[in-house]
């Protein structure tokens, strides 16, 4: 191969690869099988809380922490399988976190007390945490730079349809068989089948270059090169020194280049990721409760969160088609408050079942626009170097609060912020003793 500096080099061969669905695509639609079970997982929260807080007695403190270790066990994932995948390489990482997280779900199933429970829930967490930012890096590496964008864009569609079937499956089986066990073994059998599917996406070429395997890497280039079709042209191969490490967390090295190439930028980014995530993450992990406590039955609360869920899809939609026309920072601008303002009417119209849906949807699709048009922002604010570690660190970040969030909001927030009115407060779930609140001795007659 010529490796005069007029020869593009096999990074930039891959990247004006034409698209076709069983190279490109076939990648996308299994890195975005792994959004799909991230979301499920944050879904999962939500709908155990109730359970276990009637299960195990827990006060509303107590249940919060089954968000929370789940929650910082995918922030500390996603910090350190992007490392991770800089050791074994991408395509073994991209398997081993569905391989963690399914483990450690079973396990959890089976915990003989919480305390066992939510430490198996953090491990489950620590697997699945490093999807997001090793699927992200992994499909971005193999889509060809015209479709990026919106590729990317494009992968956040997995979150809906993972957060829908998380509710709609749980409903199901919690009206039929009444067992939480069964709401987090009924996901392993699929995530261990995508499991198995992993392993027949190909290696990083930078990866195997950085590792000194360039003849790998060769083979992988023109592999993908005749595999779409595109004509056969020389290229050339860096020496490993000079491959940058594109993994979603290098550690320190990374974090420094980060804050070294602009505060203001990570800064922003971080905020950004900080306040639209916990927003939402806050949403799924305490409207079934809060719904319930509102007098709804609990399938019909989970039911309603997936259609919550279910209707992102549609923004995830109008997000792809509006983001190249409105802007990035317009959409961020307007969506993200506008979320946040629709919860606000959510909790002052809870008590009215047909309003409280009707903007919850509207909360569903808004923010699920903002979500994916925050993805791509943030990963164009970066050069190629150093995308993969700003998205990787701004997603840890959102993960610790997304973490304690419902921990704080627990505690201190609610019920002394009349979320849900204390006339419906379900009487044997919580005692609300860091806000000295009592709960009511009358329970709403739907509430099973």
């Amino acid at each position: 191969m010529n490796t005069y500096t007029s020869v593009p080099s096999g990074e930039q061969v891959v990247q004006e690869l034409p698209w076709r669905w069983r190279v490109q695509g076939r990648i996308f639609l299994i890195g975005g099988l792994g959004f799909m079970f991230d979301a499920w997982d944050v879904t999962l929260n939500g709908i155990l809380i109730p359970l276990l807080s009637k299960h195990w007695s827990l006060q509303a403190a107590d249940a919060a922490w089954i968000g929370t270790a789940n929650l910082i066990g995918m922030a500390l994932g996603a910090f350190a399988w992007g490392t991770i995948a800089d050791t074994i390489g991408r395509r073994k990482a991209f398997t081993a976190t569905l391989l963690i997280f399914s483990i450690f779900t079973v396990l959890g199933a089976f915990a003989p007390d919480f305390l066992w429970f939510c430490l198996f829930r953090f491990l489950a967490g620590f697997g699945l945490g490093g999807c997001i930012p090793v699927d992200y890096a992994l499909v971005g590496e193999f889509t060809p730079r015209k479709q990026r964008g919106r590729v990317l864009t494009a992968m956040d569609g997995w979150w809906p349809v993972g957060a829908a079937l998380c509710g709609f499956v749980s409903a199901g089986l919690v009206a039929a068989f009444a067992d939480w066990r069964l709401t987090m073994l009924v996901m392993v059998l699929p995530a261990l089948l995508v499991f198995w599917v992993r392993r027949s996406v190909p290696e990083s070429p930078l990866f195997l270059i950085r590792k000194g395997r360039r003849k790998e890497a060769a083979e992988v280039i023109d592999a993908l090169v005749a595999a779409t079709g595109a004509e056969q042209r020389a290229y050339s191969l860096p020496d490993p020194q000079d491959v940058p490490r594109l993994s979603a967390g290098s550690a320190w090295t990374q974090l420094r280049g980060l804050w070294q190439f602009s505060w203001k930028i990570t800064t922003a980014a971080w905020a950004l990721f900080f306040t639209v995530l916990l927003v939402y993450y806050l949403s799924l992990t305490w409207m079934p409760r809060i719904l319930i406590g509102a007098g709804f039955e609990e399938y019909k609360a989970f039911v309603t969160t997936a259609g919550m869920a279910a209707v992102g899809l549609l923004g995830v939609v109008a997000a792809a088609l509006l983001v190249e026309r409105l802007g990035r920072k317009w959409i961020l601008a307007v969506t993200g408050p506008l979320s946040a303002l629709t919860l606000v009417v959510v909790a002052l119209v809870v008590d009215i079942p047909s309003a409280a849906v009707f903007w919850l949807l509207v909360f569903g699709f808004v923010v699920q626009v903002a979500i994916p048009v925050l993805y791509a922002y943030v990963s164009e604010l970066y050069p190629t170097e150093l995308r993969g570690s700003g998205f990787g660190w701004a997603s840890t970040f959102s993960r610790i609060g997304a973490g304690f969030g419902p921990l704080v909001f627990a505690s201190f927030f609610w019920p002394p912020s009349g979320w849900p009115p204390r006339s419906r407060w379900p009487a044997d779930w919580c005692c609300w003793p860091s806000s000295g609140w009592v709960s009511s001795p009358r329970k709403p007659s739907s509430v099973r």
